[in-house]
């Protein structure tokens, strides 16, 4: 079981901050530290700066889009961030959403197909193969690595949650990453992952499931609550996110902060989340780390392999707040979740 870090997925902390924070979650125990893609900061230059002042800990994206870079792009980004972490990068793919492939001009349609056919070009660019590749969505002609990759197999994870993208992820990759489920869906995701797995005549037991924990910590309750609300309410407007919603028995609620957010805005919509749904959702309100410790574990026991904790700051104090709850974990701490 792993503990890992993520960092400005809210795009909460200064970048020049991270360098230091990334330092600590290393002393600390952390086993790797992502960066998620959106509208964010760069996640490929936050990367790059852990890489370069740490020794230990892996960095991970999680996860980067399909629709925003070719794969000959990513496959050369990829390579150059394992190159100078000297082997800690772990590759997290997706199939975009409706949103983000309008931010960058693109519709977004047959997402399985899209992302069977993106991986195999990333995966033997990476390879160093040259690229003859002509797909049904993606071509790739006469590319080549202008140099020899230093040989390791990059691990790549694929974010998913429907039926058959996760079986995807169990034929085509080393791992699935979960965001939004609470342990029953990420009971179901395990084993529709591990079927996929079985089906391309893999050892599923070698499958990793990663999930997503968002927490807050606050002298009261209410406070950290208040701070996670901000990620619950985003994922309940998002098209996408409705139909996993839904299979954890919150259709109504969502259907009714849509109505509110269409009526009358975002803080409308956030207004109608309900404690059973926030205290069903991957989000941990909290009045210390040892709650969040304890909060983890139904996710563990759920088929969790590795736990990304994407800390959400409660006061204006983001970088002492980050630091206060990195310097809580150690490797003992983590060993006591199994």
């Amino acid at each position: 079981m792993k503990i890992d870090i993520e960092f400005n997925s809210g795009a909460q902390l200064p970048m020049d901050a991270i360098p230091e924070l990334a330092r600590l979650a290393e002393n600390h125990g952390f086993d790797c530290a992502w960066g998620g893609e959106a509208n964010n900061k760069d996640p490929t230059v936050m990367l790059s700066a852990i890489a370069a002042v740490t020794t230990g800990l892996k960095i991970g994206a999680a996860i980067y889009h399909i629709l925003g870079r070719t794969p000959a792009t990513l496959a050369l980004q990829a390579v150059g961030l394992d190159e100078l972490s000297a082997g800690r990068f772990l590759l997290g793919i997706g199939s975009s959403n409706p949103t983000i492939a309008k931010w960058h001009g693109q519709s977004l349609d047959h997402p399985l197909g899209r992302v069977e056919e993106y991986i195999e070009i990333v995966r033997a660019a990476m390879h160093g193969d040259k690229l003859n590749f002509e797909g049904k969505f993606f071509t790739a002609q006469n590319f080549k690595l202008a140099f020899k990759p230093a040989g390791r197999v990059i691990p790549i994870y694929l974010a998913a949650f429907g039926p058959k993208m996760t079986r995807l992820a169990g034929r085509m990759t080393d791992g699935v990453l979960i965001n939004m489920a609470n342990p029953s869906e990420i009971r179901r995701i395990t084993e529709e992952v591990r079927s996929g797995a079985e089906e391309a005549g893999k050892d599923p037991a070698r499958m990793e499931i990663i999930c997503k924990i968002r927490c807050s910590i606050a002298p009261q309750y209410s406070v950290a609550r208040e701070a996670l609300s901000h990620a619950l309410t985003y994922y309940a407007l998002a098209d996408y996110y409705r139909d996993l919603l839904g299979r954890m028995g919150f259709g109504q609620e969502v259907e009714a902060m849509r109505g509110a957010w269409k009526a009358g805005g975002f803080h409308a919509a956030r207004k109608l989340i309900t404690d059973r749904m926030f205290s069903s959702m991957p989000l941990v309100a909290a009045t210390s780390a040892k709650e969040v410790l304890e909060q983890i574990k139904p996710y563990v026991q759920a088929g969790a392999t590795r736990v990304i904790l994407p800390y959400v700051a409660a006061s204006g104090d983001v970088v002492g707040e980050t630091k206060n709850f990195i310097e809580y974990w150690n490797p003992a701490t983590t060993a006591s979740i199994t």
